[in-house]
């Protein structure tokens, strides 16, 4: 069956595309495989070599690509641009890096020469969400490719054309043939391809269910996996804050990729000696974001990604305000076309109700007052999820009791919780496990081979 990729603005249909046969993957596979033999083989310079170039057709297609991605998913356009540009850096850390990353490390031990050599795994496997869809993707491919092990891209329907940009990459740069290929795949196939002899890993980025249905795959066939998944961050404020820093962040933490981000502030915890004015400063703001067409200079909030994103907030606000919780924005006028949600703003969403306990995936923030730190973080850790944290204070005590105390992948302080390619990403609890970027998302999928010479 053919599949469509729609523009969320507009509702109309941009690109037909037809899947994959179990003959194309097998002959993916194949190909995968054999290329690993020889890719593994490639020393750190060839490969770091191909990786800067792949920084190079990055930047040089920014515009073009960038474009395609808001049509497929509606981030505003200069966000595309940054995430494209970001992708470029991930290329240049992981050429500069990865050998020092993979170095031998040596160890004592009775024998004459003992040490740990950091070997490629073959095929990988990853299983990438729509919302970055640049982004998500190179942070895996960047790693994997210069550790010596071979890509392959399961991308979500929506954003196909992206996914066979990402491979356009590859072939542009002058990686070999099969290195990198996306598979246009639904993801029914993809229990089958984690199963596959020639797949040695996988890693995904995306919901609970999916995370867990392919970890429980790969743990049946003894193969390892990276996860990174949902997320409701809690966003601290104490009253040593710079407070208009504090709002600003909230609010680009909050609506940055029109709300649609694993690590955007969630959950606003703020206490009561500065509450009042966080919060009307916080409403006056995210009142003032433009919403609209995600192609146009200025435009914050674009629209969702898809109508049943757009669906199941609606519901998840809709009961959240029956249970109790008090919205304090008004709804604007939206297009009549597209998928559009306004701005929100939940004051004291009760335990019951979804803003309490469930991730919003859109511009909807839940706001509580609290008392102390200690109750900021007893709520924060009340969340089944664990990805990132943030924290608005200038008091030394008040930053150690949350680096210590929170139950999360990521602690930052007086900014918002962002990834980069020099610091370890992911989550805990149901937020997932393992860690992309810097050395450790480099070591996730290598063998780390204890040698020993007598």
């Amino acid at each position: 069956m053919s599949v469509q990729s729609v523009n969320p603005a507009d509702e109309q249909v941009l690109e037909t595309f037809e899947p994959m046969s179990a003959v194309d993957i097998d002959h993916a596979l194949s190909a995968a495989e054999d290329r690993f033999y020889s890719w593994r083989l490639t020393s750190f310079e060839e490969r770091a070599g191909l990786m800067m170039k792949a920084a190079d057709v990055l930047e040089s297609h920014v515009d073009d690509w960038a474009r395609t991605m808001t049509l497929e998913m509606g981030k505003p356009l200069d966000q595309a641009k940054g995430e494209l540009k970001k992708c470029a850096w991930v290329c240049r850390h992981y050429a500069e890096n990865a050998e020092s990353y993979l170095a031998d490390e040596k160890l004592k031990s009775d024998a004459s020469q003992s040490f740990v050599r950091h070997l490629p795994l073959g095929p990988v496997l990853a299983v990438m969400p729509w919302n970055f869809p640049f982004w998500q993707v190179f942070r895996f491919a960047a790693p994997a490719l210069m550790a010596g092990n071979v890509g392959l891209l399961k991308h979500a329907s929506n954003v196909w054309r992206s996914a066979l940009n990402i491979e356009e990459v590859f072939k542009e740069a002058g990686f070999p043939s099969a290195c990198f290929q996306t598979l246009l795949i639904g993801s029914d196939k993809v229990e089958g391809v984690v199963r596959d002899r020639r797949v040695k890993a996988a890693t995904l980025t995306g919901s609970g269910p999916a995370g867990s249905a392919v970890a429980s795959t790969a743990g049946d066939e003894i193969k390892p996996t990276v996860l990174e998944l949902g997320g409701t961050d809690a966003f601290i404020v104490m009253p040593s804050a710079d407070i208009d820093a504090a709002v600003e962040t909230a609010i680009d933490g909050r609506v940055q990729n029109n709300g649609q981000s694993c690590i955007a502030a969630k959950r606003f915890l703020v206490h009561e000696d500065v509450y009042d004015a966080f919060r009307d400063k916080f409403v006056s703001g995210m009142k003032a974001l433009k919403i609209g067409d995600p192609m146009a200079d200025g435009t914050k909030i674009g629209p969702l990604a898809m109508k049943a994103i757009g669906d199941d907030l609606a519901d998840q606000v809709d009961k959240s305000i029956k249970a109790g919780a008090k919205p304090l924005l008004d709804v604007p006028a939206l297009p009549d076309k597209g998928w559009w949600y306004a701005p929100q703003i939940l004051e004291d969403a009760p335990e019951s109700s979804p803003a309490y306990s469930e991730e919003m995936f859109g511009p909807v923030a839940a706001l509580w007052k609290v008392k102390s730190l200690t109750q900021a973080i007893e709520r924060a850790n009340e969340s089944e999820f664990g990805l990132g944290s943030a924290i608005f204070t200038q008091d030394k005590e008040e930053i150690e009791q949350a680096v210590r105390d929170l139950e999360a992948g990521s602690t930052f302080v007086n900014s918002k919780v962002a990834s980069d390619p020099r610091l370890p990403f992911g989550g805990i609890k149901a937020s997932g496990y393992g860690r992309e970027l810097a050395r450790d998302g480099i070591l996730e999928f290598v063998n780390r081979k204890t040698i020993s010479i007598a």
